[in-house]
């Protein structure tokens, strides 16, 4: 989420928009990647506030700030919506970009309460994927006609192919004609599902012993599930063609590095790695969970298999690990999708038009009640 908050601030002329961000616990480094200078990043740090001091602090500030638009993301942004009100913020717009980790599959009655309760307060919701608008339309029984549905995008020109992979990111036995690498990237955590990854990924090496001189796995990302994946990989065996590469700054070297890339989540939004690994023109295979079945194209650019399943994920991953050809002709066939229809620009100029068809509407409503009462 904080890759697409920064990449629309980063994007969005400033003749149009100024923002400033408000973070309901503390920020992280995303901050210093904003361009900007004059955006304001501004901590809450909510869990040392009851609900009260929140909601005074959030009213005192919104009535400050006096924002054109107030837009909250996902459970914790639900918060903010009461104060913007009672602020008189003139559009409240809402978006919905993934699962809690603790309710992959949105059927908690508490968060579903919390969503519902604050319904009212919404002017729009923004959906990242079909799969959310659906889950908001279904279950939470939100009107389609308040509902826009913009995909993330990736940065095209930052993320594109390489013509070869750069020496001395990776270890040296991971680089050779005859090596083929399978890597992911994302935060080390449960609903990421990596300990699947590892498991398939031995799966595969011990059945067929060939696979031990041509197959490295590399992990980009850091976590709480570190330790514990890092002994999984010396369980299973595979530690000497596993890296644990960290987390990164220069991630778009490494997906110059790989030949494919895994995707084993337990659910997923629309993943941003997802769109880079696409636009650095790489082969996916990914669990078919979420947003991912609408941007992999089942045997045009990938593969989807059920998620949890270490050997269907196995069998995906052989499909490619001795056929460069189909490596190619996938790869080459995510980098169109996602220049055609995933790329940064075009997320940036849908909010864009997004918040102006809003901002348009309220003035044209105030008119209205205005020319009403003077009647």
């Amino acid at each position: 989420m904080e890759n697409g908050l920064v990449n629309l601030i980063n994007r969005i002329p400033r003749d149009r928009y100024r923002h400033c961000v408000v973070c309901a616990e503390d920020f992280s480094d995303f901050r210093d990647r904003i361009q900007p200078r004059d955006v304001s990043v501004i901590a809450m740090h909510k869990s040392k506030l009851t609900r009260v001091q929140l909601y005074r602090r959030l009213l005192s500030l919104f009535r400050q700030l006096a924002p054109s638009i107030v837009h909250t993301r996902n459970l914790s942004g639900l918060d903010a919506l009461l104060p913007a009100w009672r602020a008189g913020v003139p559009v409240r717009i809402h978006g919905e970009h993934g699962w809690d980790v603790d309710d992959l599959e949105g059927r908690q009655l508490r968060p579903w309460i919390l969503r519902r309760l604050h319904s009212p307060l919404v002017d729009r919701y923004v959906a990242v994927s079909k799969h959310i608008e659906n889950y908001m339309t279904r279950s939470l029984h939100i009107s389609p006609s308040r509902i826009t549905q913009i995909y993330n995008g990736a940065d095209i020109e930052r993320f594109a192919p390489s013509r070869g992979k750069p020496w001395g990111i990776m270890p040296e036995t991971f680089y050779g004609e005859d090596k083929v690498v399978i890597g992911t990237v994302g935060r080390l955590q449960p609903v990421k599902d990596q300990h699947n990854l590892l498991q398939s990924f031995a799966l595969l090496l011990r059945e067929n012993a060939n696979f031990r001189d041509i197959l490295r796995l590399t992990v980009v990302g850091n976590g709480p599930q570190r330790d514990a994946l890092v002994a999984q990989s010396a369980q299973e065996g595979i530690s000497d063609v596993t890296w644990f590469a960290g987390a990164r700054a220069d991630v778009a070297r490494f997906y110059h590095c790989f030949d494919v890339f895994a995707l084993p989540s337990l659910n997923e939004g629309i993943s941003n790695t997802l769109l880079e690994a696409m636009a650095s023109g790489l082969p996916i295979v990914a669990t078919a969970v979420g947003g991912n079945v609408e941007l992999v194209d089942e045997n045009v650019n990938g593969r989807l298999v059920r998620a949890s399943d270490p050997h269907a994920l196995k069998s995906a991953l052989r499909s490619y690990a001795s056929d460069a050809a189909l490596r190619r002709a996938h790869g080459d066939a995510s980098r169109l999708r996602v220049v055609t229809h995933f790329s940064v620009d075009s997320m940036v100029s849908a909010y864009v038009d997004l918040y102006d068809t809003m901002r348009r509407a309220r003035v044209t409503n105030l008119a209205r009640t205005k020319g009403g009462s003077a009647g």
